[in-house]
């Protein structure tokens, strides 16, 4: 995962397109902050959809996605739209992660909302709005007919989506998130659920109350593929490799190093060497 913010276009096409040679790495990520929320807070930040798809276009292997969509920035037909596009651009190697959004007790990502003149409303209105949210994508990616959808938080008639993703029946859905409330929502969307990691015994708690959650609604719990993004340490390469065993170890198979800009040179190959082939997994 390379954070568009603090770095350059040609920072991040480098890591990325280095990335794409190397088949232990099997994914790329963004994120999706519309100005930084670390380093400097006047730096560069990059609108991650428009940035997706120029990877895409300059990738040709590497699935690709964005960790994860704040649900909050876009509405859900659009972004239904701007996904496939992504997706065609890749030919079919989207992964569509979503959120609720920004929690709201951090400031530098709060204030992106106010500067944007986006609302921001309380988690329970944001997390009942990404359960809405998924079921008009899903149905924009897959019904042959317009559609009319009437919410709690969202209206649409006529709604269509035309062309459809390249991938069938559509682009693997990852929910990213931890609150109990996310997770009911990952429970019956989500074929890839992600959490950040840190302290690993929480994730493991997450992990079986999502188990908890499937097994409500009659779903195999094994049917969501359990992700945890895990940053990277260039010093102490040591505690990553820790962390990524602490996490495989747990059940998390889909594993995302978030790299840390500057990125140096030869990145791409420097973490399959230090974190991916030391262990014999892939991320």
């Amino acid at each position: 995962m390379t954070a568009p913010m603090q770095v350059d276009y040609q920072d991040v096409l480098r890591v990325w397109r280095e990335a794409d040679t190397i088949p232990e790495i099997e994914h790329a990520w963004l994120f999706d902050h519309l100005m930084p929320i670390g380093g400097d807070p006047d730096g560069p930040a990059y609108e991650s959809w428009t940035l997706l798809s120029a990877l895409a276009a300059h990738t040709r292997r590497l699935r690709l996605g964005v960790l994860v969509t704040s649900n909050r920035f876009r509405p859900p037909a659009m972004l239904a739209k701007i996904a496939t596009t992504v997706d065609i651009v890749s030919g079919g190697r989207l992964e569509f992660g979503i959120g609720a959004g920004s929690r709201p007790g951090h400031p530098l990502a709060r204030r992106e909302y106010d500067a944007h003149g986006l609302p921001f409303h309380d988690a329970p209105h944001a997390v009942a709005s990404l359960d809405e949210a998924c079921t008009v994508i899903r149905r924009l990616w897959t019904e042959q007919e317009p559609f009319d959808f009437h919410g709690t938080h969202h209206h649409l008639t006529g709604a269509f989506g035309n062309p459809k993703p390249v991938q069938r029946p559509h682009p693997p859905i990852l929910i990213g998130g931890r609150s109990s409330a996310t997770l009911r929502v990952a429970a019956a969307h989500a074929d890839v659920w992600n959490i950040p990691g840190g302290d690993i015994d929480d994730v493991v708690r997450r992990s079986a109350l999502l188990d908890r959650y499937c097994t409500e609604i009659g779903r195999d719990p094994a049917s969501v593929t359990r992700s945890i993004h895990l940053p990277v340490s260039y010093d102490r390469p040591g505690l990553t490799r820790g962390a990524i065993g602490e996490a495989t170890d747990a059940g998390f198979r889909h594993i995302v190093l978030g790299l840390p800009a500057p990125y140096p040179a030869d990145v791409a190959r420097w973490v399959t060497d230090e974190l991916i082939s030391p262990r014999d997994q892939h991320a």
